[in-house]
C-alpha cells in the first residue's frame, strides 16, 4: 500500500484532523497545531520520516486511514514529540484499518536505516499496545514494553454539589474546610485570562510562579522549554482552546494554573504557586476552580495529565498507567 510522506503539518492538516477526531488516539497533543509548535521548537537534529496511511478501499473522507507522526535521531525512529512537553501520544487510526496500518508500519521500519522504534506515552488502551508488539515479534523483532509513568483523571457531573459528592469523604471535608479558611481569613479572588494578548503579557508570572513552587519545575524549565511555552500558550490562544488561571490573595498573585480544552475535557498542563502561601492551599484550591470552571462550561472530562501527585487524587483523579514500547531489529 502506497504511503504519503508528512513533508509538512499544514498541508496534511485537513487529512490529519479528520482521522483523528475518528481515533481512539484523539487527544490535543496529536493535533497538526500542537505537533507543528513541537516541531518549530524542537525539531532540529530530527528528520521527519512520518507518513499518512491510505484506505485500501478508498472509503474513508479524504482517503487517509492513519497518520504516523514520526522523527529519526541518529539510529531511533520515535514519535514527534517528547515526554516532557507531550502528555501522551499515539498513531490517529481510524477504526478498523489497525492491522493494515501497522504492516505498512513495520514494512516501513524494515526499510528504514534505524535500529529502534520507540514509541512513548502510550495510554493503557491504545490500539498500538493491542496489536503491534504481536505482530512484531512475529517478523523476528524484540518488544519491551515498560510502565514510564501514570496519569490521572475525572468523568465529570453537571454540577459542583455532584461533583463534591463523588469525593471521598475526607477529600471532601478539607476542600470544604480549605476554601472556609480563604473566605473567613483573607481576601481572594480566581479568574483566568484567554486572549493572546492577555496569555502574552501574563506568561511570565506563571513561569514565575512555577519556577517557584518547586525545585524540579525549576530545573524543567530551561530556555528552549520556556520558549516552548510561548510559542504553544499563543497558539492555542489563537484557537480559542487555552485558559490561563490567576488566584489573587490580598492584592498578591500567589497561584496560577494553565490549562487547555479539546473535545469535551479540560486538560490541565502546568500550575505553580507562592510557597510562602503554603498554609492556604493555594496551588490546590485554584486547581479546584480551573476544574468547578469546567463543570460550569458543560466539560465531561478534567484530566490532571501525566505524574503522581497526591493533590489529583484529593480532587478524585483516577489513576491510569502510561507506557513506553521499544521495537528492536535483531
Amino acid at each position: 500500500m502506497a504511503t504519503t510522506p508528512i513533508t509538512s503539518f499544514q498541508d496534511i492538516k485537513s487529512e490529519w484532523e479528520s482521522v483523528l477526531q475518528e481515533s481512539p488516539a484523539d487527544t490535543l497533543f496529536l493535533t497538526p497545531e500542537w505537533q507543528k509548535v513541537w516541531w518549530d521548537t524542537f525539531g532540529d537534529g530530527h528528520t521527519m520520516v512520518g507518513f499518512s496511511y491510505p484506505a485500501p478501499d478508498g472509503a474513508t473522507p479524504n482517503g487517509v486511514a492513519a497518520i504516523a507522526s514520526l522523527a529519526k535521531s541518529g539510529d531511533t525512529v520515535s514519535f514527534v514529540g517528547s515526554q516532557d512537553t507531550f502528555d501522551y501520544n499515539d498513531f490517529p487510526i481510524r477504526r478498523g484499518y489497525e492491522v493494515g496500518f501497522y504492516e505498512t508500519l513495520l514494512n516501513r521500519l524494515d526499510e528504514q536505516d534505524c535500529r529502534l522504534l520507540r514509541l512513548d506515552s502510550l495510554r493503557e488502551n491504545s490500539p498500538t499496545l493491542e496489536h503491534l508488539p504481536e505482530m512484531a515479534r512475529s517478523r523476528g523483532y524484540t518488544v519491551e514494553i515498560e510502565q514510564e509513568d501514570v496519569t490521572s483523571g475525572i468523568d465529570l457531573p453537571g454540577t459542583w454539589d455532584e461533583y463534591l459528592g463523588l469525593l471521598k469523604k475526607k477529600d471532601r471535608h478539607e476542600l470544604r474546610r480549605k476554601i472556609r479558611r480563604m473566605d473567613t481569613q483573607t481576601d481572594w479572588k480566581w479568574y483566568s485570562v484567554a486572549e493572546p494578548a492577555q496569555v502574552e503579557e501574563r506568561l511570565g508570572e506563571f513561569i514565575s510562579l512555577m519556577r517557584m513552587s518547586r525545585a524540579d519545575k525549576d530545573e524543567f524549565m530551561t530556555p528552549i522549554r520556556e520558549q516552548f511555552f510561548h510559542n504553544i500558550t499563543q497558539r492555542m490562544a489563537e484557537l480559542g482552546q487555552l485558559k490561563l488561571y490567576f488566584l489573587d490573595m490580598d492584592g498578591s498573585t500567589v497561584a496560577t494554573s494553565l490549562c487547555f480544552d479539546y473535545g469535551g475535557s479540560r486538560l490541565l498542563y502546568n500550575s505553580g504557586y507562592d510557597p510562602e502561601y503554603g498554609y492556604y492551599s493555594v496551588g490546590l484550591l485554584l486547581n479546584a476552580m480551573c476544574l468547578q470552571d469546567a463543570i460550569g462550561q458543560g466539560l465531561t472530562y478534567f484530566d490532571f495529565l501525566r505524574g503522581p501527585e497526591p493533590y489529583k487524587a484529593h480532587l478524585g483523579g483516577q489513576q491510569r498507567s502510561l507506557y513506553q514500547m521499544v521495537v528492536t531489529k535483531n
